[in-house]
């Protein structure tokens, strides 16, 4: 008899390494300056023009040639209907842990699609200006629950989502500051139909069985999104960067007598590193594995990366 269990199940994604995946770049050109590319990325993080150009190049590739195929069928509807056509934004989703750079994917990815010509309009918004404010987590001491799915104001976010796929003229999104810890009163960013738009969050890709029961919405983040990327990485590098980047803000943002983290450029190198390992375990540690990592088999795409930050693997769904 031939035993079930040492059949390997197909997978749902095709799986490139680095080089397999730059080949499928096809000539196209390099538009960042390594100046443009610098001023991008996140603290920390070091994004070379060949990680551009052999990772982010084909990538920008691949969406430009869905934005194109999903306006092509925009089209055929709006023929048969005999009606003009209206402009749908295209909405990209991009999830991962804290650390673990998806906002530099993020941004280069937004660069990069802003140059071709046929889609030049592209906003980014990330969820953090979702984020209930300060004062109502505190209400629901939820403070050390911050970037836990039920700290988000999740119709508020759904909201701005239908409205920006219905293609509304303006639509308005909160804004967060790093530096404050909070949400700004009366500060947004202002959507004005463009042709694709990236959100970028923790958990931007959950799904109904990810919510308690009856807590589920009726509609998910994800319905929206015509592509989505998860950036992926081993917890343990999670980690390292984690306290790399605290080490850094230490002697950085930190010291700045706004920060809501001030207290914390008074410690030691050692009590730093202590201090984010402590943070990692009883908060980010945990939301990326109940909630963050379960998300990652969802996306359209998944990036991988090595203990130096840079992209080993792409996987594509099939």
């Amino acid at each position: 008899m031939n035993n079930v269990s040492s059949v390997s199940r197909p997978s749902l994604y095709l799986t490139f390494s680095r080089e397999e995946w730059a080949l499928l770049r096809d000539a196209t050109p390099l538009p960042l300056s390594e100046a443009e590319l610098t001023a991008m990325q996140g603290l920390n993080e070091r994004v070379s023009v060949d990680e551009v150009t052999q990772i982010y190049l084909p990538l920008s590739r691949l969406l430009n040639l869905n934005v194109d195929a999903t306006q092509h069928l925009f089209d055929a509807t709006y023929t048969f209907l005999g009606a003009s056509v209206q402009k749908v934004p295209y909405i990209i989703g991009i999830a991962g842990s804290v650390a673990v750079g998806k906002s530099t994917t993020a941004r280069i990815v937004q660069a990069l699609l802003a140059r071709w010509p046929n889609h030049p309009k592209v906003d980014l918004i990330t969820t953090d200006g979702f984020l209930y404010p300060n004062r109502v987590l505190e209400e629901r001491d939820l403070m050390k629950r911050k970037g836990f799915p039920e700290s988000y104001d999740v119709k508020r976010l759904i909201r701005f989502l239908s409205d920006v796929k219905s293609g509304r003229a303006e639509v308005k999104a909160p804004v967060y500051s790093h530096l404050c810890y909070d949400i700004l009163a009366d500060q947004y960013h202002v959507v004005r139909q463009p042709d694709i738009m990236i959100l970028e969050g923790l958990n931007v890709l959950q799904s109904a069985m990810m919510y308690g029961p009856g807590q589920a919405p009726r509609a998910f983040v994800s319905d929206f999104f015509d592509f989505s990327i998860y950036v992926d990485a081993d917890e343990k590098n999670i980690i390292e960067w984690y306290v790399e980047r605290f080490q850094t803000l230490r002697q950085t943002a930190f010291l700045d007598t706004r920060s809501f983290f001030r207290r914390y450029a008074r410690l030691s190198v050692q009590e730093a590193e202590e201090t984010a390992l402590n943070i990692w375990r009883e908060i980010n540690g945990i939301n990326l594995r109940e909630n963050i990592a379960p998300t990652r088999g969802r996306a359209r795409l998944i990036l991988s990366k090595g203990e130096d930050h840079s992209i080993q693997r792409v996987s594509l769904r099939k």
